[in-house]
């Protein structure tokens, strides 16, 4: 029987839905949609994000229910053309997180990241000896390219992007437009992001705000997506624009298959290795669970204390038990890249060891207990590593 946990992914649900001027409430452990038109139930379990307009209320148990479906809530303006707010994803690991902010810190790490996110909008690699400055402004050529390709195609007017903030109304329709899809991207991308244990706030290109990485995202998509459904849209009418936006969007967004694509393309922009992708599992089956505490790298310089000393003593108990075991028949199987399965006994399920970004995790009472950042089952991986090596 296959584990329950596995069957909802990000990639088989809905997009978005947009609702405003009515009352969200919970029903029959779902929600449901209460306005003067009437009761619509709402998909949650299937649905990725559900975006608040004016005059919406929601109830604390509609809030919840939506939590536990891994739906996330965004409380924005009208048409869905700003983010005031939003709530959390179904993920409860931080290990993608983790990685997340040690990219981000480091220039480094950073710079091959930005460069692998340039690399996809191009869809081919970049000329060698390119700094990011001229690769910026091929960018910036390509992306007013597709505006004059898209203006020629539908036979909308171009006038460039531009747009007052204080004053929405102000646009052409053509910006109007473009602004409305985009936000809807940026809701789609965000949703994603939470349910991947990402941080929107830490982006690589966009800096400095709370939906800078959302940023990052959904710009991989605009010349693809958005783009060119604006022009559209604003060629056969300019009434009921933002709707019929909405609308277009929903299927566009289906049809380019972005929910499957969203979060595996994060994986690749960040190059995140097979142990990153599969550490932290336990937390999702069981949003309780423990997690180990933080321990620095055995080969750190540290200053000899008596802790130190009882630390090695420790350590080099365990080292020994493993030994024993290993002599008397412990089984050490290799489960999936980073992962493996500790059997000390006939007829029992074992352990689970985990290689995560240079440490170890193990399931064992001992390990979540002892602040070693090791056990007898992750000495055992160590030795048999080392052996078949």
């Amino acid at each position: 029987m296959r584990d329950l946990h596995e069957l909802p992914k990000l990639r088989d649900g809905l997009s978005y839905l947009y609702l405003e001027r009515g009352r969200v409430e919970q029903k029959y452990k779902a929600v449901e949609f209460v306005n003067k038109e009437g009761r619509t139930m709402i998909p949650a379990a299937a649905l990725a994000v559900l975006m608040l307009g004016p005059g919406t209320v929601i109830t604390h148990a509609a809030v919840k229910a939506l939590a536990d479906n891994g739906c996330l809530v965004v409380w924005c303006g009208e048409d869905g053309t700003r983010c005031y707010a939003q709530g959390g994803g179904e993920t409860r690991r931080a290990y993608h997180l983790l990685k997340q902010a040690e990219l981000a810190s480091d220039p480094q790490k950073r710079l091959q990241v930005v460069l692998r996110m340039y690399r996809h909008r191009f869809g081919q690699q970049l000329q060698p000896g390119l700094s990011l400055e001229q690769i910026r402004g091929l960018e910036g050529m390509r992306v007013r390219r597709a505006y004059t390709e898209a203006s020629r195609t539908y036979g909308v007017p171009w006038h460039g992007r531009r747009y007052d903030r204080q004053n929405w109304n102000s646009g052409d329709p053509v910006n109007r437009a473009l602004s409305a899809a985009n936000a809807l991207l940026n809701g789609l991308c965000h949703a994603a992001i939470v349910s991947g244990g990402y941080s929107p706030a830490l982006g690589f290109i966009h800096t400095g705000k709370q939906l800078s990485f959302v940023y990052d995202i959904a710009d991989l998509y605009k010349v693809e997506v958005t783009i060119p459904l604006a022009f559209r849209i604003v060629a056969q009418s300019t009434e009921n624009l933002h709707a019929r936006v909405r609308q277009a969007c929903r299927e566009a967004f289906k049809a380019h298959r972005l929910l499957k694509r969203i979060l595996p393309d994060i994986e690749n922009l960040l190059d995140l290795s097979a142990e990153v992708l599969t550490a932290g599992q336990e937390a999702d089956s069981d949003s309780g669970r423990p997690e180990p505490l933080w321990t620095p790298p055995e080969h750190a310089a540290r200053t000899a204390t008596p802790a130190d000393v009882v630390d090695s003593e420790a350590r080099r108990r365990r080292r020994q038990r493993a030994q024993e075991g290993l002599r008397s028949g412990w089984m050490v199987r290799p489960c999936a890249p980073g992962v493996w399965n500790v059997v000390t006994r006939a007829g029992s399920p074992g352990y689970t060891i985990r290689r995560i970004e240079g440490g170890w995790q193990c399931d064992c009472p001992d390990f979540a207990q002892n602040g070693l950042g090791m056990c007898k089952h992750t000495a055992a991986v160590e030795m048999t590593q080392s052996r078949e090596t």
